[in-house]
Order: structure tokens, then sequence, then C-alpha cells
């Protein structure tokens, strides 16, 4: 049987206008991902400056300098629908990257930011 798990995996921004990547490791009983979702300590910051691309198994999801405000989701937003679905993918090797790159954009001032991926996955239940 599975069961919905929400997993997080964060990036620290501490330099204006640069690319950062990260790799993150899924679990083991991990055995699909339904949606993601990208948020952050500084919403406008996230919203204004970011860009990402994110790969999941190898198989790129949303390419090089994909806007983080088509990731964010509001607090208008029903709980059970801010997750972007991605249509239940097989995790392979169980291998997320994230590239985030920040850039100024004329609005905001830099400050140190988190940038949080939240993956929304089915795990199995372990009797």
């Amino acid at each position: 049987m599975l069961k919905k798990v929400k997993k997080r995996y964060d990036i620290n921004v501490v330099d204006a206008n640069r690319s950062i990547s990260k790799t993150f490791e899924l679990d083991k009983n991990i055995k699909r991902i339904k949606g993601v979702l990208v948020t952050s300590d500084k919403d406008d910051l996230l919203y204004y400056r970011g860009t990402q691309k994110i790969e999941i198994n190898s198989q790129e999801f949303f390419p090089e300098n994909y806007e983080s405000k088509l990731l964010m989701s509001g607090i208008n937003v029903s709980p059970n629908q801010r997750y972007y679905i991605i249509d239940t993918v097989n995790i392979g090797n169980g291998i997320i990257k994230l590239s985030y790159t920040d850039a100024d954009d004329g609005r905001t001032q830099f400050v140190n930011y988190r940038v949080s991926l939240y993956v929304d996955c089915e795990m199995e239940d372990e009797l």
C-alpha cells in the first residue's frame, strides 16, 4: 500500500546574481512523484528574482530559466491544490537536481534567502 508524503529540499541563496546547483536523493521507499511546489522564506525575492531548472531521474521537467513564480502557490489556494502536477513520475535513481538562479530585477534588494522545493510523493507503507 502506498501512502502520501511531502518532502522538502532547501537551497540557501547567499550571493546575488548567482546560480546554485544542488542534488537531492529521495528515500529508497519513495515510489512515485506526483507534483512539486517552490516556496521561500522571502517570497518576494523568489517571485521577482528566481528561476530554476528541475530534473528528476535525469529527465528535465522544468528547463533552465523557468520562472519560480510559475511554481509558487498563494495562501488563497486550497492546500490540496497547491502542487504543480507532474503526472506520477517514475523516480528511477531517486535523484532530483535543482539549479536555481538569482537575478536582479530592479524591484527588490537582495538579502540572503532560502528556496525550498517541496515534492509530493507516494511511498511504500512500512508495516
